[in-house]
């Protein structure tokens, strides 16, 4: 008799542990499959803000520069051409950079007529340099453009604005986009184009050069 009842007790013990133990595993998982359907929505919810964000980021900035253009746009081509030149930028890089020749610029500057769309390139460059300057805090903007995005690859804002990726550009002041993204947004193979046993580095008299690595 004594055999049954203890036989009794341990089932009896058995079916009240089991049974919980079983609704907690059971609740944990029904947990942890709920924790990870939220976690994976809310970064689909991130991603698609961060997204419209960006959107939103470039689409405003666009709006400013064709803004500050056409505030630019009233002033004269030489006083504009003289602001640059005090910015610290060089004839030629000016000239790159509105797609026209240092002759053309050298005839502007001693007077010869410019016509309304060369004009309408010349404010858009002071525009462009003022909107870097004033949100992204870069000083002596010049330099900075002559700088490349990464060591020993010949890529600079100067050649992101003379091939018209103004939105690089802007991408790239702003630091919302790392150098080497915007690279492979320029040229997805830009490690194979670029591939060299030369570097470019800045030379003594303050201009960038290239020697062999090492």
């Amino acid at each position: 008799m004594a055999r049954n009842d203890k036989s009794t007790t341990i089932t009896a013990s058995s079916e009240f542990g089991v049974a919980p133990l079983e609704a907690a595993r059971h609740s944990a998982t029904q947990t942890s499959s709920q924790m990870t359907e939220d976690a994976g929505l809310l970064r689909s919810q991130v991603r698609q803000l961060s997204d419209d964000t960006q959107g939103l980021h470039r689409d405003s900035q666009l709006q400013e520069w064709t803004t500050r253009s056409s505030q630019r746009g009233k002033t004269a081509p030489l006083a504009l051409l003289t602001h640059l030149s005090e910015l610290g930028f060089s004839w030629r890089d000016i000239a790159r950079m509105l797609g026209v020749s240092v002759a053309a610029i050298q005839k502007w500057r001693q007077g010869a007529g410019i016509g309304g769309e060369n004009r309408r390139l010349l404010a858009n460059l002071v525009a462009a340099c003022d909107l870097i300057a004033t949100h992204y805090f870069v000083d002596e903007i010049a330099s900075w453009f002559e700088m490349p995005l990464v060591r020993s690859i010949p890529v600079t804002p100067i050649e992101l604005y003379a091939g018209e990726q103004y939105q690089l550009l802007f991408d790239y002041a702003s630091g919302h986009t790392d150098p080497e993204a915007v690279l492979s947004q320029l040229d997805p193979n830009w490690r194979q184009t670029y591939a060299s046993e030369f570097e470019v580095f800045r030379a003594e008299d303050g201009q960038m050069s290239i020697r062999t690595k090492g």
